[in-house]
């Protein structure tokens, strides 16, 4: 077996969390979200059907944080490899119900960084873990991202 590449990035970023900020969580950016989607599940978009449920009230579809993830600048981890760079996925895990009024605070942290030969050769990927808290410092969604770089070549 051989010896795994020595993959040159800025170490001292794994496992430091950064804000990424607060955000309002209102009826009206469910509603959007929902519509976007496609999802008429009551539990997301109606008062009266969910008001004796034990939620009490509508909630955010699980995959809401979405609307938050896109566009975070992150710190740049000096990665000294490849020049393509690719969407890898995403696994998201629902903690706790997201609903109007809340206001969501997000830490992002460099979780991995760890090379993979495939295919086309040499990837390497590049996992962040962003955590969601509430109002009440509660965590209600934990995404895990990853991001592939390569060479075309």
């Amino acid at each position: 077996m051989g010896k795994e590449p020595q993959i040159k990035y800025d170490r001292s970023l794994l496992g430091v969390k950064y804000s990424l900020g607060s955000f309002p969580v209102t009826r009206e950016l469910i509603q959007q979200f929902t519509n976007a989607l496609g999802d008429t599940n009551a539990l997301y978009t109606d008062d009266e059907a969910t008001a004796n449920t034990e939620c009490g009230s509508i909630i955010a579809p699980p995959t809401f944080c979405n609307v938050f993830i896109s566009g975070f600048e992150r710190p740049d981890i000096k990665l000294e490899f490849g020049d393509i760079h690719l969407f890898g996925g995403q696994a998201i895990q629902c903690l706790s119900e997201v609903r109007p009024g809340d206001t969501l605070h997000a830490e992002t942290m460099l979780k991995d960084v760890y090379p993979k030969t495939g295919r086309s050769g040499l990837m390497v990927f590049v996992t962040w873990e962003t955590v969601f808290r509430n109002q009440h410092g509660e965590s209600v969604a934990l995404v895990d991202e990853s991001y592939v770089h390569r060479n075309r070549s």
